[in-house]
């Protein structure tokens, strides 16, 4: 995988997911913008409540569009998730300039979790929508191979992996964790799904058929010792290679997350202990393999630094591809940054957290379902 990766539709890496799925909204209407503005707003003042009015409005055209074309049937347009995002992009980051001018429009706290400042709690129903649109837009193929253990499935294979890479128990476990949170961060745990901002990357893992390739080549270079650690996962794979058929490779579970591990983060596997020791905080550690799918070459040399937090970024191709992933995107102050420190990058990653946050909880289940 390489940074080329993300000329495809901006990227994805499961930003259609950060949102966990809800109801149809129905009637966008009522849905106000910012008003009640004071007596006398300054002409900036002014100007940013404009955009952010306009951003908004945008918004809701685009989600109207998209909904009255799915109910139609109609032929969508290609990639037709791509304007959806970019218009939710532009309303968060235009509402974050309206309250850096206006700390009084900073609203209540909203369901997402978003902080206020960068989201009014009065647009929910337009994210609910948002979601509702993507998981029709990303829905999967009819033909695609589920799994009836998605999530286990991620963590077995992440864990043998790191195993056979030479990692001990404890931090293959912490591999298992990780694996975990990426296919969250790319699916938010939905697996075999398409992809409405690219016709690139597919499945469980988000990947293309050239990565797709590579991380088959890599797991048939370790799968002998993998016998020997875990016949019965072994086992398991052999079934689904049969399975698999002729079908495209990424939209059966098990062999899209097996060969997306292998094509970028086994690899990385063997410096965890490091990466736990430098960042102890789990949310942390699964933010840069995360960072291995959206700039992994950036992220690969952050890591051989030796000076992991502080190692800054500067190239303005990477810093587009991280706007593009919603870091640094919201509001004038982040969007003129041009360069920043990998501690910086693993913070401007908050909307990754929520999604993280269930990975944890859904990996602490598996782990004690292995006990009991």
């Amino acid at each position: 995988m390489n940074c080329s990766r993300f000329s495809a539709a901006l990227g994805f890496c499961g930003l259609a997911y950060l949102f966990g799925l809800s109801s149809n909204i129905g009637d966008l209407s009522f849905i106000s913008s910012a008003q009640g503005q004071p007596a006398a707003l300054t002409k900036s003042q002014s100007d940013v409540l404009n955009t952010y009015n306009g951003a908004l409005s945008a918004f809701k055209s685009i989600l109207s569009e998209r909904r009255a074309q799915i109910n139609a049937k109609q032929k969508l347009p290609d990639t037709p998730g791509q304007a959806l995002y970019l218009a939710r992009i532009n309303m968060m980051s235009a509402y974050k300039d309206l309250t850096d001018a206006l700390p009084s429009k900073i609203g209540r706290p909203n369901k997402f979790g978003i902080p206020p400042a960068y989201f009014d709690a009065d647009a929910e129903p337009l994210i609910d929508e948002y979601k509702n649109l993507f998981n029709i837009m990303h829905a999967p193929p009819a033909n695609a191979q589920n799994s009836d253990t998605p999530f286990k499935d991620v963590v077995d294979l992440g864990t043998v992996i790191a195993r056979a890479k030479g990692l001990d128990a404890a931090n293959a476990e912490v591999a298992g964790r990780i694996s975990l949170g990426v296919f969250f961060a790319e699916t938010d745990g939905n697996q075999n799904i398409g992809n409405a901002r690219s016709n690139k990357y597919m499945g469980s893992f988000q990947t293309g058929v050239t990565e797709d390739q590579t991380g088959q080549m890599k797991w048939a270079a370790i799968k002998k010792p993998i016998s020997a650690i875990d016949p019965a996962l072994y086992a398991r794979d052999d079934k689904e290679e049969t399975r698999v058929g002729n079908l495209d490779r990424r939209f059966n579970h098990w062999i899209g997350v097996r060969n997306g591990l292998m094509n970028a983060h086994a690899d990385i596997f063997p410096q965890i202990p490091m990466i736990v020791k430098t960042l102890p905080n789990p949310i942390d550690q699964i933010k840069v393999f995360e960072l291995i799918q959206i700039i992994p070459s950036p992220t690969k040399s952050a890591l051989n630094s030796g000076n992991l937090a502080n190692y800054r970024i500067s190239d303005p191709r990477i810093m587009f591809y991280l706007r593009n992933n919603s870091m640094f995107a919201f509001g004038q102050a982040d969007r003129a940054r041009t360069s920043a420190t990998f501690r910086e990058i693993l913070d401007a990653m908050w909307l990754f957290n929520d999604k993280f946050e269930r990975a944890l909880v859904k990996y602490n289940e598996i782990k004690a379902q292995r006990k009991g």
